[in-house]
């Protein structure tokens, strides 16, 4: 009877939560800025459709998911544009009203960008679990805060095929994504067709990927591909600095005479292809040789109609003389009478899996509760200094589908907590509103992971559930095998150790910071992180019956961006860092990667545990004991440049492809398994 007990309640909260979340139909992303749920319904099986644009369209979302057209119908879809939508805070040209009443859907809004959005509102509040077609009753009033809500890829580097980018527009444009950057040109290669200088584009002068370049009408395709999404395309061809691959074709440097004058006839060339408002120049990363460099190509870029943006840090401007500044690094700073957008610590390629989307979605974009004309809104990047061979391993290692999630909510919504500055990665005790609204979110978040995205790769389980004690970090004077008593002894509240008292705090997550890739610039969950220390993370974990399930568990998030080393054969890191689950301990995977010379060239291969199948790890029923030693050193060694101090570790299915659901994560052996939402 002793042991049915825990079994049973832990059924008891499944069923509790179960029912829970078919009573709360609500999983929109990103959460409208006012909804009022009618608790009525809107049947579309049959509809009838009066709309000024986006009439095939509406038709076909209603086909699509199975309803149908006519015009005879009693039930209607509406469409209004109106001069404004009164109630609406800001960018008026994204608002949008939303009634969705028992015979009629109304949409109001100014322009037809803010139609679509209301559009894919509406596609989200369609009942899942009932027989023909229709939609939760409620009324929104809608707007996004940031006007840019964006993402980034470096096709410069490494080539993304075109059918991967048409995808990602449009599952994204769901989630009202309206930008994206496509960052063309680097060092690497030229990926953007040239038909007067077709010798760039020649594999001879490209150092990766060669061959693989975009043509003119696939430009042209894919403009058309983002307005019919709604999405901005915003094309960089970087200049003066990121640019080999042009000095390589025609033996001049960008800035000389002659390299400018090849540039405008190649500038010429964009701006004809492109049907875009905006010509992103760059500019970061460059000793500038020529002072008349990028005013003059400012001014040719704006005498072909366009707009111009650039980075920042980079050239500095003065109000009017650039359309707009694109913030890289935490040294860049937005300017009064320059609208710019915030990407300072938004490059996902330095990102772990679990850590980093915390504190992208708690921090405010720029600071700001909200756009306005200086601070225009955020693009998040993924840069590919490091090649990965595999196109599904970039936006699986980049966690590249929840950051944007995240985003998507927190620059349509504004707000946030802090500007990764106060709790950072980690997420705060569980009664507070921060740690709510991310349980809230990441609930949302994973069901869109099961309805949206289906197949695409998504590497992120449940993390609000999974619960930690760490110790304090005890000093190891360099010696990384060094043992402490928290291997030795049975787990305390805190440990002597040498005259000391070293304490135990609780930390909530799959994925925990001890120490961030940029330092103490974001906060982790040691305040003031010392080198040569070692920390243990510990917990219980109860599983109702004996399983084979799998582990998703690293101690170095390998960047895209820098060439490091794969850890040698049979550790899990250089830093000696080991598991044990019911005393056993967990060797680290065979890895693929040996070579032992730094090299960007050189690709990554499984080091990251999203990359990998998770290591098979048997569960007894009962209480499981999990360990990890996390020793380190210095803060960038040979092998590694920058040392994240970090673990990730949750039991996921042995696929994969979900959090092994009827587990409870408890440090104190309470089988308790609340469920915020």
């Amino acid at each position: 009877m002793k042991n049915v007990f825990p079994f049973l309640l832990s059924l008891l909260y499944c069923l509790i939560f179960s029912l829970a979340m078919q009573a709360d139909s609500s999983h929109l992303l990103p959460y409208p800025q006012k909804f009022v749920p009618s608790g009525k319904e809107f049947n579309a099986s049959i509809v009838r459709i009066s709309s000024p644009v986006l009439q095939n369209e509406w038709e076909a979302f209603v086909k699509e998911r199975g309803g149908k057209v006519k015009e005879q119908a009693n039930t209607l879809i509406e469409v209004k544009l109106v001069a404004a939508i009164e109630s609406a805070a800001l960018n008026q040209e994204e608002t949008y009203r939303l009634i969705v009443a028992p015979n009629k859907i109304t949409v109001e809004a100014v322009t037809e960008r803010g139609v679509y959005w209301a559009m894919q509102t509406l596609a989200q509040l369609q009942h899942s679990r009932k027989k023909g077609l229709s939609f939760e009753g409620c009324t929104i009033t809608d707007w996004p805060s940031f006007r840019i809500r964006g993402f980034l890829h470096d096709v410069g580097r490494r080539y993304m095929s075109m059918q991967e980018l048409k995808k990602e527009i449009a599952l994204l444009s769901k989630f009202k994504i309206n930008v994206f950057h496509w960052h063309l040109t680097e060092n690497q290669s030229w990926r953007l067709q040239s038909r007067i200088f077709p010798m760039l584009n020649d594999s001879i002068n490209t150092t990766r990927m060669p061959g693989q370049y975009y043509t003119l009408e696939e430009a042209r395709e894919l403009v058309d591909f983002c307005k019919a999404h709604q999405v901005l395309l915003l094309p960089e061809i970087d200049m003066p600095g990121h640019s080999e691959a042009f000095v390589r074709t025609f033996r001049h440097d960008m800035q000389s005479p002659e390299g400018m004058k090849i540039l405008k006839l190649l500038i010429d060339e964009v701006c004809e292809t492109f049907d875009v408002p905006y010509l992103h120049i760059g500019t970061d990363e460059v000793r500038f040789t020529n002072p008349d460099f990028v005013p003059e190509m400012v001014a040719y870029v704006r005498s072909k109609g366009k707009k111009v943006v650039s980075w920042n840090p980079g050239w500095k401007y003065q109000p009017g003389d650039i359309d707009m500044t694109h913030l890289w690094s935490y040294r860049g700073k937005a300017q009064k009478g320059i609208p710019a957008i915030d990407s300072r610590f938004h490059y996902l390629n330095h990102f772990d899996t679990f850590g980093d989307v915390v504190a992208l979605y708690n921090s405010r974009i720029y600071n700001e509760e909200q756009g306005s004309h200086d601070v225009a809104g955020t693009i998040l990047a993924i840069w590919n200094d490091r090649y990965v061979a595999d196109e599904r391993n970039v936006i699986l290692e980049n966690n590249f589908y929840p950051n944007m999630l995240a985003m998507a909510e927190r620059a349509w919504r504004g707000g946030g907590t802090e500007y990764f500055d106060k709790h950072g990665t980690i997420l705060p005790a569980e009664d507070s509103e921060e740690f709510k609204a991310f349980a809230n979110f990441e609930r949302r978040m994973l069901w869109h992971k099961e309805h949206t995205f289906q197949d695409e790769p998504f590497a992120y389980v449940r993390q609000t559930n999974v619960k930690w004690n760490i110790t304090d970090a005890f000093p190891n004077e360099g010696d990384l095998t060094r043992s402490f008593p928290p291997e030795q002894e049975e787990w305390k509240d805190a440990y002597q150790y040498e005259g000391k008292t070293y304490g135990v705090r609780p930390a909530t997550g799959a994925g925990i910071y001890l120490r961030h890739v940029w330092g103490t610039l974001v906060p982790t969950f040691y305040k003031n992180p010392q080198e040569n220390h070692t920390a243990y993370a510990y917990t219980w974990v109860y599983s109702p019956h004996k399983q084979q399930v799998g582990l998703w568990a690293e101690t170095q998030n390998y960047s895209r961006s820098e060439p490091d080393l794969p850890p040698p054969a049979g550790k899990w890191d250089y830093r000696e860092s080991r598991i044990w689950i019911n005393g056993e301990e967990i060797a680290p995977p065979v890895w693929t990667a040996t070579h032992r010379k730094k090299s960007n060239e050189t690709v990554l291969g499984n080091e990251n545990c999203v990359s990998r199948p998770p290591i098979p790890v048997h569960l007894q029923k009962g209480w499981n004991k999990v360990l990890l030693k996390l020793p380190v050193g210095k803060f960038t060694t040979p092998e590694v440049r920058l040392v994240k101090w970090m673990f990730t570790a949750v039991f996921v299915t042995p696929d994969g492809e979900k959090a092994v659901e009827d587990l409870i994560y408890s440090p104190e052996k309470k089988l308790t398994n609340k469920k915020l939402f």
